[in-house]
């Protein structure tokens, strides 16, 4: 559907039933956020608020909340932006196909446009200040859409366009005058304000906020370097990009609002905190301050937003959906590797699994790890993925049907076949995603490679063999194959973990016959918590463990600075004292949210 508006889709939505009203008064501090997180939960509709108290605005949530209604929200245009990528997967499509060819191209160019009559000046205070969170620093933007340009080449053929959270209030920031711009690493907006810093003058940007969309989605997508972000919302939207320019900042003539302003070199202020999408709170740091020089509205204008936190949110269906459009484009880019899966339920960049060729010397008996290591070494230096934490990858060669998305039948290849005194590959004192606690600072901490390749070398248990497990260890538990959770005491510092550790790998050797069929251990904080869920499983140990510090193992030995063990892997994921909170709704406010769902509530039969 070609939308010219934010407001054309929310009609849509409501007359094909994927959108309910709140005509109540909410308040923009926590409970709009806790309503759209129990909808969501529901898999509900997206959700229009009326009546948001202290604003004369209306806000718009859950539009992407699953790849159903997302699919239908781009029904007209989504195939162009498959063929577009069949195309770049297999070129000979190109000469086979030259209809499709022609069609998947036809990129809507940009175009330029007069500002509407109606647009509006506003402040920052008058917007809708959505506040998620009970300890969030203030109000943020959590859809917007940032878009700057290269200072040394100025105009739209080198811009970029992406979605960077804006801190809209609190903190030192000068109402209505200053707002915080946080970008994490690996993003265009740092290549362009170290061009204006290293010019000594102010970066100009530019934060849209609703339009069409495709626009929204265009922001989040990962493009490939030189690709316009505003391009693919003209293919995505099937509807030309609009724009003009005021006061010198570029201006989306579609959007609901429009803040410009500028960031001048060394300005930065504390930023934060915000409850993220690992599950838990990024802490506050200094961040870019921008200048705010003008807010705009539309007539009728809506603000759209979304609230991250343990996954799967809504930007759960986001990268479900670019899954949907890019098919088998990365296997194309890095040679040998079969499919990737930066998994959801551990926060993304945490765990990442592939499936990768195993081509090297054919000819012998013995198969291992080769080219496979060869890959991870790509995937980790090939954009986003190169803040993959751990990273398991299989030989295809070894189970031609095997998914990484089929999580516990992945794993249990791996650990059938993985050799820990040569399998471990480490990253010491490198950099994660900014938004990863677990390491050794901001940015900071390590990686694993672990690869497998070859023969099943043990047979996984599946339930618990008889073990004397030392106290203050203690609850083992065993809900996927192979894998043993243990309940550990309150972790305290890196000496009080070594020594329990290591006392509690000792007692293990001494068991060791026992543990054939147990290749990892968790050392958690709940294991009951653990074994009760997948998801548990995977949140906790991988947002919880800094490769490097963490991971121990029964009979381990170094040779030639490479680590191993020949017992079973121990990863400890306890909560450290350096770690960031997790997020905790606020009961009063949940309260709130049920009488929504209640008789006579808008909610009603939703929640």
């Amino acid at each position: 559907m070609s939308y010219s508006s934010l407001q054309e889709c929310i009609i849509d939505l409501e007359k094909n039933g994927h959108l309910v009203r709140i005509r109540e008064e909410v308040d923009p501090n926590l409970e709009m956020a806790a309503i759209h997180l129990r909808v969501f939960e529901k898999n509900g509709p997206a959700i229009l608020f009326e009546n948001i108290k202290g604003c004369a605005f209306h806000a718009v949530s859950n539009l992407f909340g699953n790849i159903e209604r997302s699919r239908f929200i781009f029904r007209d245009s989504l195939q162009n932006v498959k063929d577009l990528a069949a195309i770049k997967d297999n070129p000979l499509l190109a000469l086979k196909r030259p209809l499709l060819a022609l069609k998947a191209a036809k990129s809507r160019p940009l175009k330029t446009a007069r500002n509407p009559a109606l647009w509006k000046e506003t402040t920052i205070d008058q917007l809708p200040l959505i506040k998620c969170w009970p300890d969030d620093g203030g109000a943020f933007i959590t859809l917007p859409q940032v878009y700057t340009e290269d200072p040394e080449k100025p105009g739209i053929d080198h811009s970029n366009l992406g979605m960077y959270r804006i801190q809209l209030n609190g903190n030192d920031y000068l109402l209505n005058k200053e707002i915080g711009l946080h970008y994490q690493l690996h993003r265009g907006i740092g290549i362009h304000q170290s061009k204006a810093n290293a010019l000594g003058q102010p970066l100009k940007v530019s934060i849209f906020v609703g339009g069409p969309p495709a626009h929204s989605f265009s922001a989040v997508m990962p493009l490939p370097e030189g690709m316009s972000e505003l391009k693919f919302a003209g293919v995505l939207g099937d509807r030309r990009f609009r724009y003009s320019y005021k006061d010198g900042f570029l201006i989306s003539a579609d959007a609901d609002f429009v803040i410009t302003g500028e960031v001048y070199p060394d300005d930065n202020k504390p930023e934060g905190p915000f409850g993220d999408h690992l599950g838990y709170y990024s802490l506050k740091h200094d961040f870019p301050v921008m200048k705010v020089h003008k807010v705009w509205h539309r007539e009728g204008a809506i603000w759209p937003f979304t609230v991250v936190g343990r996954p799967p949110q809504e930007d759960t269906a986001f990268g479900n959906l670019i899954h949907e459009m890019t098919g088998k484009i990365l296997s194309k880019e890095i040679p040998g590797l079969h499919e990737v899966h930066a998994v959801d339920a551990a926060g993304v960049h945490p765990l990442l699994l592939a499936i990768g060729s195993e081509r090297y010397t054919p000819y012998l008996k013995e198969r291992r790890p080769q080219e496979i290591l060869t890959i991870a070494n790509h995937i980790l230096g090939f954009g986003q993925m190169s803040l993959a934490k751990y990273v398991f990858i299989a030989a295809k060669e070894g189970a031609p049907e095997l998914d990484t998305h089929n999580i516990v039948a992945f794993l249990s290849h791996m650990l059938q076949r993985v050799d820990w005194t040569r399998d471990l590959h480490f990253q010491t004192k490198t950099t994660i995603d900014t938004l990863d606690y677990s390491g050794s600072g901001l940015n900071s901490g390590s990686k694993v490679v672990i690869a497998a390749a070859g023969e099943v070398k043990r047979e996984l248990s599946i339930s618990l063999p008889e073990l004397y497990i030392m106290s203050p260890f203690s609850k083992p538990k065993l809900s996927i194959p192979g894998i043993m959770f243990v309940q550990a005491p309150a972790y305290t510092s890196v000496a009080a973990a070594e020594t329990e550790i290591q006392a509690f790998s000792q007692n293990l050797n001494s068991q060791i016959q026992r543990l054939n069929g147990i290749p990892l251990i968790i050392l958690c904080d709940d294991s009951e918590f653990l074994a009760a869920d997948l998801n548990n499983f995977l949140w906790v140990t991988f947002t919880r463990s800094n490769p490097a510090y963490d991971i121990y193992g029964v009979n381990s030995s170094t040779d030639h600075k490479h680590w191993g063990c020949s017992g079973p892997l121990i990863i400890d994921a306890r909560i450290k004292p350096h770690h960031a909170p997790p997020l905790l709704k606020n009961p009063e406010i949940e309260k709130r949210v049920d009488k929504l769902g209640q008789k006579g509530g808008s909610l009603f039969g939703v929640i």
